[in-house]
């Protein structure tokens, strides 16, 4: 591995970004604005400016022999992804990087009514966001196919975290659905997806897909209370299924009907992965507590 292209290079990217420093290996990460290109310099992660929008922007990129991991979000509308689409065509045949590994989601799967699942679940988006990250899945799958460079695809949970907890809206007091209707939800915090999407790049197998979770699921009922009794904020008022179609937003509703459970046995087997944070419990120890 001679270098490490990250695109889309946020908050996991720079987690990334850091494990690769620790190994002397050099890091260049792209980016769309002039601020974010000033943030990855003070990481020392080398900025390339670049608008996943506009193919010409693309053009020149240094893919060959890299390791390249793909974090950018699709659009937020549609049920397709163009980004990634003219990111891959924008890579010429003699430019090929040695490996790709794409963050993708659990949304993939849609609802599976609470049942434990692994990666040979059938896929079965029921919202716009889920059909955009499997058009994702399917534009690389077929890229892969057209030059022969191996990919890994990681379908990720709930991101968790310093700086990704729902804190504000405990705040305000927005009510949480009953723990008895509340659906199960998968969680990974963020060093430890960071780990694992190195783990992916050096150990993955080529075509595989990963599911990334800590492996104990919970109810989001629960995941709210368990951060509220953490930061010493009150516990949500609780609502009925019904009485949400009400109070809620539209975005947190559509998160209440999909329920399932990640088995996360092929992630820790086949990459060997050794979670920091084994549980939310031990996530939220370590977390600096909101005064």
């Amino acid at each position: 591995m001679k270098a490490v292209l990250i695109v889309g290079c946020g908050d996991i990217g720079e987690r990334i970004a850091r494990l690769y420093q620790e190994k002397k290996l050099p890091v260049e990460g792209l980016v769309r604005s002039t601020e974010s290109m000033s943030r990855l310099q003070k990481a020392g992660i080398e900025p390339l400016q670049a608008d996943l929008n506009q193919a010409e922007s693309l053009r020149g990129l240094p893919t060959k022999k890299r390791t390249v991991f793909y974090l950018a979000p699709p659009p937020s509308e549609g049920d397709k992804d163009p980004l990634i689409r003219q990111f891959l065509s924008a890579i010429s045949p003699d430019a090929l990087p040695e490996k790709l590994v794409l963050l993708s989601t659990t949304a993939v799967y849609g609802d599976c009514h609470g049942e434990w699942i692994n990666e040979a679940h059938p896929v079965n988006p029921q919202t716009a966001r889920g059909q955009r990250r499997l058009d994702a899945e399917q534009a690389v799958n077929d890229w892969s196919k057209k030059t022969g460079v191996p990919i890994v695809i990681l379908r990720v949970g709930g991101i968790y975290g310093p700086g990704r907890l729902p804190l504000a809206r405990l705040e305000k007091g927005l009510p949480i659905l009953k723990e008895a209707e509340s659906p199960f939800t998968n969680r990974i915090h963020q060093d430890d997806l960071a780990q694992i999407c190195v783990a992916a790049a050096e150990r993955g197998k080529a075509g595989e897909i990963y599911n990334v979770s800590d492996g104990l699921p919970g109810t989001m009922s629960r995941y709210f209370k368990d951060i509220a009794q953490a930061h010493g904020l009150p516990l949500p008022p609780e609502v009925s299924l019904q009485e949400a179609q009400k109070v809620m937003s539209a975005g947190m509703l559509s998160y209440l009907k999909e329920s399932r459970r990640l088995v996360n046995r092929k992630l820790v087997e086949e990459l060997g992965v050794l979670l920091q944070y084994p549980d939310l419990e031990a996530g939220l120890a370590q977390m600096p507590v909101k005064n």
